[in-house]
Protein backbone atom coordinates (compact mmCIF):
# COMPACT_ATOMS: atom_id res chain seq x y z
CA UNK A 1 0.00 0.00 0.00
CA UNK A 2 1.53 3.59 -1.00
CA UNK A 3 1.51 6.69 0.49
CA UNK A 4 -1.44 7.93 -2.28
CA UNK A 5 -3.74 5.05 -1.46
CA UNK A 6 -3.81 5.93 2.34
CA UNK A 7 -4.11 9.52 1.79
CA UNK A 8 -6.83 8.85 -0.75
CA UNK A 9 -8.68 6.90 1.70
CA UNK A 10 -8.43 9.48 4.32
CA UNK A 11 -9.76 12.19 1.55
CA UNK A 12 -12.56 10.05 0.91
CA UNK A 13 -13.70 9.61 4.33
CA UNK A 14 -13.48 13.35 4.97
CA UNK A 15 -15.72 13.68 1.78
CA UNK A 16 -18.29 11.07 3.25
CA UNK A 17 -18.17 12.32 7.18
CA UNK A 18 -17.71 15.81 6.76
CA UNK A 19 -19.74 16.06 10.01
CA UNK A 20 -17.14 13.78 11.71
CA UNK A 21 -14.50 15.57 10.49
CA UNK A 22 -15.57 19.03 11.56
CA UNK A 23 -16.17 17.95 15.23
CA UNK A 24 -12.62 16.37 15.71
CA UNK A 25 -11.10 19.35 13.74
CA UNK A 26 -13.02 21.69 16.41
CA UNK A 27 -11.98 19.30 19.71
CA UNK A 28 -8.42 19.45 18.00
CA UNK A 29 -8.48 22.84 17.79
CA UNK A 30 -9.78 23.31 21.21
CA UNK A 31 -7.19 21.25 23.09
CA UNK A 32 -4.51 23.06 20.93
CA UNK A 33 -5.53 26.78 22.32
CA UNK A 34 -6.55 25.20 25.92
CA UNK A 35 -3.94 22.29 27.08
CA UNK A 36 -0.43 22.35 24.04
CA UNK A 37 0.69 19.56 26.04
CA UNK A 38 -1.93 17.58 25.56
CA UNK A 39 -2.76 18.13 22.13
CA UNK A 40 0.82 17.75 20.75
CA UNK A 41 0.28 14.40 23.11
CA UNK A 42 -2.51 13.10 20.82
CA UNK A 43 -1.05 14.02 17.54
CA UNK A 44 2.67 12.07 18.59
CA UNK A 45 0.48 9.41 19.17
CA UNK A 46 -1.85 9.44 16.16
CA UNK A 47 1.52 9.87 13.82
CA UNK A 48 2.85 6.85 15.71
CA UNK A 49 -0.21 4.43 15.49
CA UNK A 50 -0.74 6.16 11.57
CA UNK A 51 2.94 4.82 11.07
CA UNK A 52 2.22 1.58 12.70
CA UNK A 53 -0.76 1.05 10.93
CA UNK A 54 0.97 1.84 7.20
CA UNK A 55 4.32 -0.50 8.25
CA UNK A 56 1.73 -3.23 9.11
CA UNK A 57 0.17 -3.12 5.51
CA UNK A 58 3.59 -2.84 3.43
CA UNK A 59 4.33 -6.17 5.68
CA UNK A 60 0.79 -7.89 5.42
CA UNK A 61 0.71 -6.86 1.88
CA UNK A 62 4.37 -8.57 0.95
CA UNK A 63 3.19 -11.80 2.46
CA UNK A 64 0.12 -11.68 0.84
CA UNK A 65 1.98 -11.41 -2.85
CA UNK A 66 4.60 -14.29 -1.73
CA UNK A 67 1.40 -16.72 -0.81
CA UNK A 68 -0.02 -16.17 -4.15
CA UNK A 69 2.96 -16.75 -6.28
CA UNK A 70 3.60 -19.95 -4.40
CA UNK A 71 0.20 -21.30 -5.20
CA UNK A 72 0.44 -20.10 -8.87
CA UNK A 73 3.97 -22.03 -8.39
CA UNK A 74 2.19 -24.89 -6.89
CA UNK A 75 -0.53 -25.07 -9.27
CA UNK A 76 1.42 -24.86 -12.31
CA UNK A 77 3.78 -28.08 -10.88
CA UNK A 78 0.46 -30.27 -10.48
CA UNK A 79 -0.66 -29.22 -14.41
CA UNK A 80 3.37 -30.04 -16.05
CA UNK A 81 2.94 -33.53 -13.65
CA UNK A 82 -0.55 -34.65 -15.47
Amino acid sequence: MDFSRFMDGIVSFAQSHPVIVIVLALGLLYLMLRKPKLFFSILLLGLILAGLLYIIMCIAGSGSKQERKLIHEEEREVDTNR
